[in-house]
Order: structure tokens, then sequence, then C-alpha cells
């Protein structure tokens, strides 16, 4: 995705007003709690972090949470409402896709971000490089679907992940550890799209 068009600008404002899509985060969220030890210590990146759902979720659990994402729209959203995060936040516009960032984080979160991203290898590389000794990556997404998701798949590289072909990026680029759960089901008209958590360890 490039930084020169946010094809989210004309989302944003509604972007938190789907109960599903709050649904979603919370399950998602709960997922991460089962899973990952957390703590009040913890500084951590949450990766496409839009307006901040995942975040608000998480923050009661952590530090800071540092949201990063190369729509300027959402991340004004999540800025906005900064206050009702139960940590500290820091907003980061970029696209690591194609720009570094030189920070290091004890964990890095993401929710139904990385379908987004087309070289996934080069991504869990970049989590790998970017996460302290022992740190860990929460990782939420959808089930292999067939594009009926997205209403229009501007910007969409994958129509979901086999989880198995997504371990193997993960692997390759250092992490061990690795496990699924089923966190959430979205419903849509036609049909329901399974959410998986995927997590694992430097």
């Amino acid at each position: 995705m490039s930084l020169n068009k946010d094809l989210f600008a004309n989302k944003s404002k509604s972007w938190d007003m789907n109960s599903k899509r709050v649904q979603n985060a919370k399950g998602i969220a709960d997922g991460i709690i089962a899973k990952i030890t957390l703590s009040p210590s913890m500084e951590v990146m949450d990766f496409g972090a839009g307006t901040g759902l995942l975040s608000y979720f998480i923050a009661p659990h952590v530090a800071k949470i540092v949201a990063v994402d190369n729509s300027p729209s959402m991340l004004k959203e999540f800025h906005a409402k900064s206050e009702e995060f139960a940590c500290q936040t820091e907003v980061i516009e970029k696209d690591l896709s194609t720009q570094s960032l030189e920070r290091t984080f004890d964990g890095i979160i993401s929710s139904m971000t990385i379908h987004h991203i087309e070289d996934t290898k080069a991504l869990f590389a970049t989590f790998y490089a970017m996460l302290n000794k022992d740190g860990f990556i929460a990782i939420a997404d959808l089930d292999s679907e067939n594009g009926d998701f997205h209403s229009d798949n501007t910007g969409v590289f994958h129509y979901g992940f086999d989880r198995e072909v997504l371990a193997q990026c993960a692997k390759e680029a250092g992490f061990k550890n690795i496990a699924f759960s089923e966190v959430s089901t979205i419903e849509k008209p036609h049909t329901s799209f399974t959410v998986f958590l995927m997590t694992g360890v430097k």
C-alpha cells in the first residue's frame, strides 16, 4: 500500500460505529490476552492500528502501545481518542512494507491488516527484527476466502490465509512456538468468515 493514497480516508470517521467490527476486535483481544502473558511493563506495537479498536482492549494490560499505520485519517481518529486508552500511546504514520522503523518492542499485535501487505515473508522478517528477545507476535486475520469479504478489493493482496503457509513464513523468519486459534467469526449477508489468531515468539 502506498503512503500517497489513503485508502481508508472516507471510512475513518465511521469505522468504530460498526458493532461487528467492535465485536471482532474484542474477540481478537480476548484471544491475545488468553494466549500471551502481557505485563504492565510492556511496550507493544499495533501494526495497522487504524482507529485503535484492538489497542483499546489491550491497553489496560501493557505500559504503552505504539500505533503504526499508513493511513493518516485512521491515525487522526486514533489520536483523537488517545485519552480513552488505559496506557500510554504513540502514533507513527509509516508503511512498514516500504519503510523502516528503527524501534524495538516487547510484542507486535495486528488485526485484519496483513492481507493488505503483498510480501508476507518480508513482513515477518521485519517483525522479527523489531522484537526484543523473547518478544511475541499476535496476528489476527482471515482464514482463506474467495475474495468476497471486501466489497472492493483495492489494496487487498491476499484473500485470507492458509494457516500452514503463514506458519511457514513465520518459521522462516525465525519465529518459534507458532500456534493458531479461532477468535472470531464475521457474519455477512452472503456467508460467514472465520478469523484466526496466530501467535509466536522470537
